[in-house]
């Protein structure tokens, strides 16, 4: 039973960490550590689509679907999965671009933190509406002189942006939970992707 909840508790921080933020740890061009340059993904860097797919397959196993049942099973829990990161965190950067965003406005003498005040720019055809109206505040809060109005505005879109998205979970929870076994349903309550 302990080893049952500390994996799941392990399953629990990987997936936050996983949809949570960490897709911004790859610098722009790939380079950083020495001669990794251009080889995306190589020398040890974080691959988010590799740990995607090692965490479906361990899914997978905790649920005990067999292949046919898993291909039914892996698209509506993927996508609870997904619109759970959305709705209980802050976008795909997470804490990490927040405490970035605040470093950058902090330390940016000689250049005014132009270029590092952010990790790297996410393509805005990418980001999901709830990131979108996030990147939106985010902008306004640093413009210093931002009137109150200006910022009630983006918290209204963003408070509206992350409604939709617990109402599209919900969806999709009761979707996913018409074809789980009770054991599998017990699973992913433990794992906090079902209410």
């Amino acid at each position: 039973m302990r080893k049952q909840l500390i994996g799941i508790g392990i399953v629990a921080c990987v997936l936050a960490l996983t949809f949570g933020g960490l897709c911004i740890a790859q610098p722009p061009g790939g380079g950083g550590q020495g001669g990794a340059g251009g080889r995306g993904g190589q020398g040890g860097q974080f691959d988010p689509a590799q740990m995607r797919q090692r965490m479906m397959e361990y899914m997978k196993q905790q649920l005990g679907a067999d292949d046919a049942a898993w291909k039914v099973l892996e698209p509506r829990l993927t996508k609870v999965m997904d619109l759970n990161r959305q709705a209980q965190g802050t976008g795909r950067g997470g804490m990490l671009g927040m405490m970035g965003g605040a470093r950058g406005q902090r330390g940016g003498n000689a250049t005014g933190g132009q270029g590092t005040r952010r990790g790297p720019q996410q393509d805005p055809a990418t980001m999901t509406g709830v990131e979108k109206a996030l990147e939106q505040l985010r902008v306004t809060l640093e413009n210093q002189s931002a009137s109150p109005e200006e910022i009630k505005t983006q918290l209204t879109t963003l408070r509206e942006a992350r409604e939709k998205v617990r109402s599209e979970l919900a969806t999709a929870q009761q979707e996913l939970k018409k074809i789980l076994t009770v054991r599998q349903e017990a699973q992913l309550v433990m794992m906090q992707q079902l209410p």
